[in-house]
């Protein structure tokens, strides 16, 4: 199965700052966070854990999810990460 997109959610720390992204290569742009290469939210608000992330096969579906997860209110969010992740330990990117 080549689920090559993926929709990710980043914190800062447990119940900190949250970003969501989409990329079709979750290795490298959570090294790009973290490594803070990439002048913007991440890097001036130190968001870099990778805590939640879901994969699709095709890029429009990663999107509208994105768009989706982006919509919701905050404590949805927590829910979704802690359903999965109840420490929110960073997770492996590779995954």
């Amino acid at each position: 199965m080549d689920d090559r997109y993926a929709v990710y959610i980043l914190a800062s720390r447990r119940n900190g700052t949250l970003y969501i992204g989409v990329t079709n290569d979750l290795l490298r742009r959570v090294e790009q966070h973290r490594a803070a290469a990439v002048p913007g939210f991440t890097q001036k608000y130190g968001v870099s854990h990778l805590v939640y992330f879901e994969r699709f096969r095709d890029i429009s579906e990663a999107i509208a999810r994105e768009k989706q997860l982006k919509g919701w209110n905050r404590a949805w969010k927590i829910r979704l990460i802690e359903r999965s992740n109840p420490e929110w330990h960073d997770l492996d990117a590779t995954a």
